[in-house]
């Protein structure tokens, strides 16, 4: 199975045991509603089981951790604590919620060491005390092959940290700003920006008319093709996507929510480089992040 630079064959995702959404990360999330549902644990658990599955079904490689602990209701978005890169570095990132920097795992990162090229781990996670936060693949959408890091600003991305760690590993930072209807900053990236090997979603409506031109030459120096997504879209979660290599080609990983809310013409243009595979996940859309946010794809080499 050859890895793409852009997308990757192996991922890593968690299963919670003790879900439910976040009260520490509702005052920034637009898209997450308060759930006292008591059934939301069961639902989130098998939700992940079946996605699971479904990736495998494609030929994705799925290491799969459980997390029994009842102080992580995010843990089952672990793209956010830990990012990997071609060149061999693991990063692990600062979190703005308290309860989210517990969802560390060294188990996870052994088993990077063990089974993949790890030259170095860089840990970021100090950043918090100086309430410098960055959150991985949700703040940073990267375009690998052009080394390219797309970044909107946030309380949850900090400007600083993007240049800082963009140096690190040598990509080229490309921050801007996102803002929903009401006007609030887009708190992750990868809610409004899905980059694909060979298009790019995005609701170029959330992004300020000088910094539009900025962007979508970045897209046409790659030679993307731009899918536009509407507010509305978003809040089907319709960027919040990512590109796989499976046994038989690319595929996109999204939600059946966000597969539904796409037009047949959006559909189409996906389709002549992806296979679409939605997975089914409305518990866990309801704390505010979907498919994207449950798969931390494994660049490394083996």
């Amino acid at each position: 199975m050859r890895n793409s630079v852009q997308a990757p064959s192996a991922v890593v995702m968690v299963r919670p045991h003790h879900f439910c959404s976040n009260p520490q990360t509702m005052r920034d999330n637009a898209y997450q509603t308060s759930s006292n549902d008591r059934d939301a644990k069961q639902q989130a658990y098998a939700e992940v089981s079946a996605a699971v599955r479904q990736l495998e079904r494609h030929g994705v490689l799925v290491h799969l951790f459980e997390d029994e602990q009842q102080a992580t209701p995010d843990s089952v978005f672990p793209n956010n604590w830990f990012s990997t890169h071609a060149d061999g570095r693991v990063v692990i990132y600062p979190m703005f919620a308290e309860n989210r920097r517990l969802e560390v795992r060294p188990d996870i990162i052994e088993l990077l060491k063990a089974q993949y090229q790890v030259a170095e781990v860089v840990d970021y996670s100090g950043y918090v005390q100086q309430q410098l936060f960055l959150e991985g693949t949700g703040s940073l959408v990267i375009d690998h092959p052009n080394r390219l890091a797309f970044a909107a600003v946030s309380k949850r991305t900090s400007p600083a940290l993007v240049r800082q760690l963009c140096q690190q590993l040598q990509l080229t930072p490309v921050i801007f700003n996102a803002f929903d209807q009401q006007g609030i900053a887009v708190y992750h990236t990868n809610v409004m920006m899905c980059v694909a090997s060979h298009f790019v979603l995005i609701c170029l409506q959330m992004v300020p008319e000088q910094q539009r031109s900025e962007l979508l030459a970045y897209f046409q120096q790659s030679g993307r093709e731009v899918i536009d997504v509407s507010y509305q879209q978003i809040q089907s979660f319709c960027a919040n996507a990512i590109e796989l290599t499976g046994s038989h080609g690319p595929l996109l990983a999204l939600s059946e929510t966000a597969c539904n809310a796409f037009t047949a013409k959006q559909i189409q243009r996906m389709e002549q480089s992806v296979s679409l595979v939605p997975v089914q996940v409305p518990t866990i859309e309801a704390a505010g992040g979907s498919a994207r946010c449950m798969i931390a794809g494994i660049h490394l080499p083996r």
